[in-house]
């Protein structure tokens, strides 16, 4: 399976499309219920799902690599740019996202995932970027 998912901080719109028999399946999670843990929780392992660099997602992205699935983070400006058509909604996003992924253009970019994404797993690398930045905004456990 993969997922389209147009990600926000209440809930999120996704795109799934069923690999095996091409059943196209569009839905509304909310967050703050459980309903998109549940959701994910029961699908069969692994997923793929793709969304735009955005925010608040290391929460989104921990439940995932839990829950077995992988996570793809692509470039918000060159998935916009894919669009022709420039009117938004999240379901037309979570549309696009998924058809990106299934025609292999989806433009990903590297981001550090669980269970990489705290700086002692990255010390020569990471260390220096972490000296920029205080403590409490990364919340990094190996400061020097």
């Amino acid at each position: 399976m993969i997922i389209g998912c147009d990600f926000h901080t209440r809930y999120q719109q996704i795109a799934m499309m069923d690999t095996e028999t091409g059943e196209l399946v569009e839905r509304r999670l909310e967050h703050a219920n459980g309903e998109a843990r549940a959701f994910y929780a029961s699908l069969p392992k692994p997923v793929l799902v793709g969304i735009e660099a955005t925010g608040p997602i290391r929460w989104f992205e921990r439940m995932l690599a839990e829950l077995g699935h992988e996570l793809w983070i692509g470039d918000s400006a060159k998935i916009r740019a894919s669009e022709v058509r420039k009117q938004k909604t999240d379901q037309r996003d979570a549309l696009l996202i998924l058809d990106l992924l299934l025609t292999k253009r989806f433009p990903r970019i590297w981001f550090p995932h669980p269970p990489n994404a705290t700086c002692g797993n990255y010390s020569g690398i990471v260390t220096s970027w972490c000296a920029c930045v205080p403590c409490w905004a990364t919340n990094c456990t190996h400061w020097p």
